[in-house]
């Protein structure tokens, strides 16, 4: 798979894809219009966070590229990629327990804090993208 070279862009099942893990320096994408949202995307080799409407919704360190990406309510899917392993963070409902699975194989239940953060790592730097699905319980 190739990283994002537009660093934000709309899949045709609805999802977004974004973030280039081979920048040497951070790059970033302001304003990006989907589904009635706005999107910042800053991505490099170190980092790769993703916003929606100002409010935080992804971030690796270090940086990744990420496909698909779809969220609704009660979960969030997409496939990663990156040079190495990776510590990832994503924001889902505060004080939730959620099922959280890389490649098919359940990681284990993680609750979110107050503020809805929930990390958890994957092993990177594969041939292949890595999917990952996070579930509410």
């Amino acid at each position: 798979m190739a990283v994002v070279k537009e660093l934000i862009r709309t899949e045709d099942n609805g999802g977004i894809s974004f973030g280039n893990y081979e920048l040497a320096q951070k790059s970033k994408v302001s304003d990006y219009q989907h589904q009635g949202d706005m999107y910042k995307v800053k991505t490099y080799r170190e980092i790769t966070k993703l916003e929606r409407n100002g409010m935080f919704v992804y971030e690796s360190v270090p940086g990744t590229a990420v496909y698909d990406l779809q969220q609704d309510g009660s979960s969030m899917s997409f496939r990663i990629e990156g040079f190495e392993d990776t510590q990832i963070t994503v924001e889902m409902e505060a004080d939730c327990e959620y099922t959280v699975a890389i490649n098919g194989a359940e990681a284990g239940t993680m609750k979110t804090n107050l503020g809805g953060k929930l990390s958890f790592s994957a092993e990177l730097g594969g041939p292949e993208a890595v999917e990952v699905k996070i579930v509410k319980c």
